[in-house]
């Protein structure tokens, strides 16, 4: 696997760069947006790491010009730690979101995990190939991972919409915050549910009202028609 490290601490990235190959990946390294851009359109990596904090650029901005090029896993990795700042990124196309400082076990897990999940769709925690749920006015079709609300299409990072997907298993019922990250993030998370969290925020301002994903208080979330 080709991975591109975007970060301008040099620092960082030699710790980064040195950890990766002793995972047995191979890696390259920029410092700046304008880099990680060329690099994308170039080299085509197949993975992304990706800093918020860019000399020339904020990284939002990378983020959505990369996920307008190309579907490449993107996970940022940044010292940014307030919810806002990962509901953004995963809002313009970042598949996780990791706070630094962190450990290169849990990166190269979150590296392997997101990778499965984007190589294999049709993994045995996926749901089932050929199924479409409707609930309400919202239609969720597996099999061409769209989403319409209102016969309106909307878009969703492969994390997003494995998410909803698995809430729209049973709709009206309260999935447990432990059961969902089992499912949807493969047994492999090792981080806080706050991930978890701030993808909810980010399904629910696409689908337009929060209401249809409803936080139950201790428990974990439910979907069901608004109102």
């Amino acid at each position: 696997m080709q991975i591109l490290v975007v970060e301008d601490d040099e620092s960082v990235a030699a710790g980064v760069l040195e950890g990766l190959t002793r995972a047995g990946f191979q890696a390259r390294h920029v410092a700046d947006g304008a880099g990680a851009l060329a690099e994308v359109r170039s080299s085509s990596p197949d993975f992304v790491l990706l800093d918020l904090g860019l000399p020339d650029m904020d990284g939002t901005d990378v983020c959505r010009s990369i996920r307008s090029l190309t579907m490449t896993p993107i996970i940022v990795v940044s010292a940014r730690d307030e919810e806002i700042d990962r509901v953004l990124a995963l809002e313009l196309g970042a598949d996780d979101y990791l706070v630094k400082p962190f450990g290169m076990r849990e990166l190269i897990a979150r590296i392997r995990a997101v990778a499965r999940r984007t190589a294999d769709p049709q993994s045995e925690t996926a749901p089932p190939a050929d199924g479409t749920r409707v609930i309400g006015t919202l239609s969720i079709d597996q099999r061409s991972r769209r989403v319409l609300v209102d016969g309106t299409e909307i878009h969703l990072t492969a994390k997003e919409f494995e998410l909803l997907y698995y809430l729209a298993e049973d709709p009206g019922a309260v999935c447990q915050r432990g059961d969902i990250l089992r499912a949807v993030w493969d047994g492999t998370w090792y981080g806080t549910t706050k991930t978890l969290d701030a993808h909810v925020a980010a399904i629910r301002k696409k689908l337009g009202d929060p209401r249809w994903i409803e936080a139950v208080r201790g428990v974990g979330f439910r979907l069901d028609v608004p109102g």
